[in-house]
């Protein structure tokens, strides 16, 4: 297989300007780049550029894929809008990292699978992923407990990603929600190779999320109770093109005053967690192999109803049949050749059920020597057994 690797950076909360774009067009020429965007991909060589570097300088979310089994995704976040000490209880390791330049903390996930194999396009994975960006700006957890999970997922596909003693590291506070993930969380938790299971044995100490947490009338007299002062200011900021970060603090902030209290549920360790899961699907697979046997034993029922139907036809018919047979062959086409070993196939079955064995096979000893220059037909003959 041949080298191939997909770069993708988005500048969300602010265009690049001019000299910007001409700084990152400088790591690479066959890059397509404008104001808010850069994607490049690579069948040989390399990206010339720090993927950390440019989060730092100029992007808001970055997306990496390699064909040898790397994901890695990157978002970046003022700091007053995700608390920095708030994402360290949720890092780990390398898989799931953390640090903070200027007035951002820059996020990096990353996911390993290199018996995977690559057999998609990567161009519209970050589009589907990017929203958790806004979701964690407006205090949503979530993503942030699903990259903590997946980093410990991991060592499902590879045992030698932590060592045992990382059985006993405690989980981070779990956010409320797990139990009905977004679309944009889904997609995060694929990216990432999530296990379905997993997620299921962690939800379960996760409270559901408020019904009421995003209801537009609640919101409008949310907003309405605001001092007029601070609405001219958020306005004044709209107009001056900080409409997204705008949104992202107000729907902060609105959560956070109108969230039920819910009781914090005792922290789980690492293996209770591996190993519920290791056990519900053990369980799924358990379930599913009866359902299977079941079922094929339900189908083999219907397939011997069947047969005793047709037997109780071909027996009304007699001789009529091997007529049949004789029709059949006398074509010369390979088709009604098939149709006259299925049909013997049959009368052979009748045989056994009615024993009268010793007369089907002089039946067809005969029909063998009558038909023995027919080298297609005695094959097909053989192969059926008859």
């Amino acid at each position: 297989m041949s080298e191939y690797q997909y770069y993708e950076f988005l500048a969300i909360d602010r265009p690049l300007d001019d000299g910007e774009q001409a700084a990152v067009r400088s790591l690479s020429t066959r890059a397509r780049i404008s104001s808010t965007s850069f994607v490049n991909e690579y069948h040989w060589g390399d990206f010339k550029g720090d993927p950390r570097c440019l989060m730092e300088r100029y992007y808001d979310a970055h997306l990496y894929v390699a064909n040898w089994g790397t994901h890695r995704v990157m978002f970046r976040l003022p700091c007053d809008l995700l608390d920095p000490d708030v994402v360290e209880d949720y890092c780990v390791g390398d898989e799931a990292s953390a640090w903070v330049t200027d007035e951002f903390v820059v996020l990096d996930f990353t996911s390993e699978d290199h018996a995977g194999e690559f057999d998609y396009d990567p161009a519209n994975l970050l589009s589907t992923i990017v929203g958790v960006r806004a979701e964690l700006a407006a205090g949503d957890l979530r993503p942030l407990y699903l990259a903590w999970l997946a980093a410990y997922g991991a060592w499902e596909r590879d045992e030698d990603v932590f060592d045992r003693a990382a059985d006993d590291d405690l989980e981070p506070p779990v956010p409320p929600g797990l139990g009905t993930l977004t679309a944009v969380q889904r997609a995060l938790a694929d990216f990432l190779r999530l296990d379905d299971e997993l997620i299921t044995i962690a939800a379960q100490a996760s409270p559901p999320l408020g019904q009421t947490a995003d209801d537009p009338d609640d919101l409008a007299v949310w907003v309405a109770r605001l001092p007029v002062t601070e609405k001219d200011r958020l306005l004044a900021r709209v107009a001056q093109g900080e409409a997204a970060r705008v949104q992202m603090e107000l729907l902060r902030r609105f959560r956070g005053d109108t969230a039920p209290i819910s009781p914090i549920p005792a922290r789980r360790n690492v293996a209770d967690l591996l190993d519920n899961a290791a056990q519900r699907r053990a369980d799924r697979d358990r379930r599913l192999a009866a359902e299977r046997a079941e079922d094929e034993a339900r189908r083999e029922q219907a397939r011997l109803l069947a047969r005793e139907r047709r037997l109780d036809t071909l027996a009304a018919e007699g001789d009529t049949a091997w007529s049949r047979v004789e029709a059949m062959i006398a074509t010369r086409k390979p088709a009604e050749y098939d149709a006259a070993v299925t049909l013997l196939t049959d009368l052979q079955a009748l045989a056994e059920r009615e024993d009268r064995y010793d007369t089907f096979t002089i039946r067809t000893i005969a029909l063998r020597q009558t038909h023995a220059r027919k080298p297609s037909l005695i094959e097909r003959l053989n192969r059926a057994r008859i």
